[in-house]
């Protein structure tokens, strides 16, 4: 399944957003691939939308699977305060958006339809 979701980084603390993105602890990286998160990218707007997007086999399943490892929970303690809502770990905050177009679907389905 493909996931869509948002999140807000306080406009401030954008700049630090990215210094620690881009150095993410190696063994978070691995757990985030071990828990089943692929093709995961995050992308950050100047006003702070944080849009973020995976491949998973179930989102919930693979939240679940990065909540039982350690890491995460330092991880997501190092970023909270980095966040507008910070009554809540980043990764609980995350605002799902429904796909609502995926050009290789809609041609797959076109395809099969012509024939």
């Amino acid at each position: 399944m493909r996931v869509c979701f948002r999140s807000s980084v306080q406009p401030g603390l954008i700049d630090e957003y990215r210094r620690r993105h881009a150095a993410v602890w190696p063994e978070m990286l691995r757990a985030l691939k071990d828990a089943g998160w692929n093709n995961y990218s995050l992308f950050l707007g100047e006003d702070g939308l944080l849009v973020g997007y995976v491949e998973c086999d179930d989102f919930d399943a693979v939240r679940a699977r990065m909540a039982l490892t350690e890491v995460n929970t330092r991880w997501q303690a190092e970023m909270a305060s980095l966040f507008n809502n910070t009554d809540q770990a980043p990764d609980e905050g995350f605002q799902v958006l429904e796909e609502v177009f995926n050009l290789d679907d809609q041609l797959a389905a076109a395809e099969s339809a012509a024939r």
